[in-house]
């Protein structure tokens, strides 16, 4: 089989190729912008017509998109997450290739739902951000494309890897710190945030089966659990040792620094500064979200199988190495 992945030097994109390569049925070819990409295409600037003329001539069965971005401002959100995915669809439509596509959705789309509740697929997306409404976009334009598609609606990604500036990255980071500094106490904020966290490799589990199935439509993929970001927090505590104190504190009145749950972006420059009002969590959700995971049972045949624990032990391996 062969497989088109774009975005594989992302941070999904990489665990999909690895899980991709070790298939010994499956043929890839990685298209990015970086050097080390089979081919270099940028999908934000790139027009459909050069895109086409690419898949004419390798010919995959399987087109998979990990590309995108996940921060910045509204502009280039939607250049990378919605232009980037109209050109793959137009290209895809022109093609002769016939490719099925996979496209890599996240659990932004749907916006805030009602804490203790599950959601499912056919919840009404309200995405309370530009990443959110970015995505949900590209959502509609896959599913409105007449494609062969499936779209994979990933919620919290968490486990080897995790980018530093998200909350569980910026979490283990203060908990490095605090160690490495000798405190016996660690201060943090926005630790009230409830969220489905589903390890990475399992995601990559999902993205293959879902390359291989005949699904259609919208499929979420999560662990089907909330967790509370206090209790990862404590979780990670364990797992690196730490023997202080975690103490929370009111979210209004943290420092950038200290909200695990608040972005660094561009304009922080690590100065201090209350959280935004409209996005207290980087993913626009509110306080609470949990999926709707049996379509991907259903569907798919796939289940998580790697818990919290162990994706929290991973982050925290590679940040007591950070120097």
């Amino acid at each position: 089989m062969r497989v088109l992945l774009t975005g594989a030097n992302g941070y999904l994109g990489r665990f999909v190729a690895d899980r991709l390569l070790a298939d010994p049925a499956v043929q890839l070819t990685a298209l990015g912008r970086g050097d080390d990409a089979d081919v270099r295409f940028d999908l934000a600037t790139g027009s459909p017509g050069a895109l086409t003329r690419f898949l004419d001539a390798v010919h995959p069965g399987v087109v998979i998109n990990c590309a995108g971005a996940t921060r910045g401002g509204a502009r280039d959100l939607t250049r990378h997450n919605t232009v980037a995915v109209a050109t793959v669809c137009e290209a895809l439509r022109r093609s002769g290739c016939g490719a099925r596509l996979v496209q890599i959705g996240c659990g932004a789309e749907y916006g805030p739902s009602q804490p203790g509740s599950s959601t499912a697929e056919d919840a009404v997306p309200r995405p309370g951000g530009p990443y959110g409404v970015s995505k949900l976009a590209a959502t509609e334009l896959v599913l409105g494309s007449g494609l062969d598609a499936v779209v994979l609606r990933v919620f919290s990604p968490a486990g080897p890897a995790t980018p530093a500036g998200s909350p569980l990255g910026r979490l283990a980071e203060a908990m490095r710190r605090a160690m490495q500094a000798g405190d016996g106490e660690l201060k943090l904020g926005g630790l009230g945030a409830q969220r489905d966290f589903i390890d990475v490799r399992d995601v990559a589990r999902a993205v293959h089966a879902a390359s291989l199935s005949a699904a259609q439509g919208v499929i979420n993929i999560g662990s089907g659990r909330a967790v509370r970001l206090r209790d990862a927090a404590a979780v990670l505590a364990r797992v690196a040792g730490f023997g202080g104190a975690l103490h929370e504190l009111d979210t209004p009145s943290v420092g950038l620094r200290q909200s695990v749950g608040h972005p660094r972006s561009e304009s922080d420059h690590g100065m201090q500064g209350p959280p935004s009002a409209a996005y207290p969590y980087p993913d626009g959700c509110g306080s609470w979200q949990q999926a709707d995971v049996r379509t991907a049972r259903d569907r798919l045949g796939w289940r998580p199988r790697i818990n919290l624990e162990e994706s929290l032990a991973d982050i925290w391996m590679e940040a007591a190495c950070r120097i």
